[in-house]
C-alpha cells in the first residue's frame, strides 16, 4: 500500500513538473494571447499539485504511529 501511494506521488509531482514547464513553454513562445492555454496549465498544474499533497497527506496518516 506506502509503495503504491510513494509511486503515485512521484508520479502526480512528475507530471506537475511536466505540466509547468509545458505552460512556461506556451507563455515564452507568447502566441497565447487570449492566455487560454496558459490558464489552463495553470489550472491543471495546481490539480496535480493538490492530487500530490493529497498522496503525502495519505502517507503520513498510514505512518503515523499508534
Amino acid at each position: 500500500m506506502q509503495t503504491t501511494l510513494v509511486i503515485f506521488m512521484v508520479l502526480a509531482a512528475v507530471a506537475t513538473l511536466a505540466v509547468l514547464a509545458r505552460g512556461i513553454i506556451i507563455m515564452a513562445r507568447g502566441k497565447d494571447i487570449t492566455g487560454e492555454k496558459s490558464n489552463r496549465m495553470m489550472s491543471l498544474r495546481v490539480a496535480l499539485q493538490a492530487l500530490a499533497i493529497l498522496f503525502i497527506v495519505i502517507l503520513f496518516l498510514i505512518n503515523r504511529p499508534g
